[in-house]
């Protein structure tokens, strides 16, 4: 236990960057706040023919980002934006090691990044901040003119900031895409392929989830602390970029906080927005535990972070209904000790996949009441996109689901045809987090969810990965 709990309480000095980019200070103003911003008429012109790419949080999400970005032919990056020199000289060494032009960098204050946004000329920009960021700067891009922006889960907050995504997007034609990386990983997609071809009949249910335990990213020794009861926690300058801005989350809300890994991919199979759509929820939540439990365990009762209390359930369960009758499980867990896990099951009136386990059954394909590894289905049910370009994204990060999914949103950009997924996307799988917190603080009432399509779901045709 002593080599632990020194361990935990060194931590920082080794932890580099960590997860995350853009550690922004303080807290974001609300989309309103870059109202303002004039939208300004981006040319057309490109005198070398590449799509030009802007980042803004330069992270090693970013970088992984940008690995793909310039793995892909036809692509070059005209800037970078961070608040932090050192995420910015790690980011300028990496760009480099591609042996191209490196970009021009805006730094210092919280806002530089709309200068960039308004100074220079982009097809696409990717936003990898802290969520509180995600919105304003989406929304300073769209406003700004970019055709394609990317942006990373979760992609808002509250239901206001997932109707600000919506209405901005609709009111300046750009196309905004929520960079929801597991909708692209390849046993996600080989279900998906099943569901599309029938293998699972008509679905009924669904469960997902994350499962992930991520203590040690929550919390890390920096080199000073700052916390009031009731207040924000501040974490040292060397704390992972994560830490810098992800715990106050678990200090100051209680609900399904990070929804989109595991609603993402079952969104898709479900067709919502285009044909069905998420009509209710309620949520309910465990005490918390497990966040408390680990600082003291790892350094002691006088800890610093110690008398810190945190309104973040240990486990939250959310309930779904959709509008064809189906129901979705998901399931919050980052403060226990588990592996990870995303839990997909999805279930129809023919069969199943389940991925703990491995598990899928087929009425009249499988042995009875025997389940199927799932390596042969979904070697069978390989989506086209892995099965053209696998290889390719073999040393990509995420085990090549992040290749794939950059790789079919530049094709969007090059077609100048619809995001993969768009702002009704980003905003039906983001409103979990507002409506689980609402539901849990009336003791698990059901509540409404927007119809973020103002009906048009019910016309909208599949687009994802078709």
């Amino acid at each position: 236990m002593e080599n632990t709990r020194r361990s935990f309480l060194k931590k920082v000095s080794a932890a580099g960057l960590g997860a995350a980019g853009l550690a922004m200070a303080g807290s974001a103003n609300a989309a309103t706040s870059v109202a303002e911003v004039p939208q300004k008429k981006k040319t057309a012109g490109k005198d070398d023919g590449k799509l030009r790419f802007g980042f803004i949080g330069t992270g090693s999400r970013c970088q992984e980002h940008i690995n793909n970005v310039l793995a892909i032919p036809g692509n070059k990056i005209v800037a970078i934006c961070d608040i932090q020199q050192g995420p910015i000289d790690s980011t300028l060494k990496h760009i480099a090691k591609f042996n191209v032009p490196a970009p021009k960098v805006y730094k210092g204050g919280e806002r530089e990044f709309e200068h960039m946004l308004n100074n220079e000329e982009f097809d696409c920009v990717i936003i990898a901040s802290p969520w509180e960021w995600h919105v304003p700067m989406s929304i300073a891009a769209m406003k700004a003119g970019v055709p394609y922006v990317g942006v990373e889960v979760s992609a808002a907050n509250s239901l206001e900031e997932c109707w600000d995504l919506v209405n901005v997007s609709e009111a300046t034609g750009s196309h905004l895409n929520i960079m929801e990386n597991v909708c692209y990983r390849r046993d996600c997609m080989a279900a998906l392929n099943m569901v599309r071809q029938g293998l699972f009949g008509e679905l009924l249910h669904a469960t997902c989830g994350y499962e992930h335990d991520l203590r040690d990213v929550k919390f890390n020794d920096g080199t000073h602390y700052t916390y009031q009861p009731g207040g924000e926690l501040r974490m040292g300058p060397t704390a992972y970029a994560e830490a810098q801005w992800r715990t106050n989350h678990s200090v100051h809300r209680n609900g399904d906080i990070y929804p989109t890994h595991g609603i993402g991919p079952v969104a898709n199979c479900l067709d919502i927005n285009r044909g069905n759509r998420f009509v209710a929820l309620s949520s309910m939540a465990t005490q918390s535990r497990g966040l408390h439990k680990f600082i003291v365990d790892n350094g002691g009762e006088h800890h610093p972070l110690a008398n810190v209390r945190f309104n973040l359930g240990d486990i939250v369960t959310t309930m779904i209904k959709c509008a064809n009758g189906q129901t979705v499980i998901v399931t919050h867990d980052t403060n226990s000790p588990r592996p990870y896990s995303l839990g997909f099951r999805i279930q129809g009136t023919e069969g199943l996949w389940m991925n703990d386990g491995d598990h899928v059954y087929v009425q009249g394909k499988s042995k009875p009441h025997r389940w199927d590894d799932s390596e042969p289905w979904f070697k069978q049910y390989d989506h086209k996109l892995w099965a053209t370009h696998g290889d390719a994204a073999a040393e990509a990060g995420h085990g090549g689901m992040d290749y794939i999914m950059m790789y079919d949103f530049i094709q969007a950009i090059h077609d100048k045809r619809p995001a993969p997924m768009d702002c009704y996307d980003a905003a039906a799988w983001s409103a979990i987090s507002a409506l689980s917190e609402m539901s849990i603080a009336r003791g698990g009432a059901l509540v409404d969810f927007p119809d973020f399509t103002r009906g048009h779901w019910i016309h909208r045709q599949p687009a994802f990965a078709l």
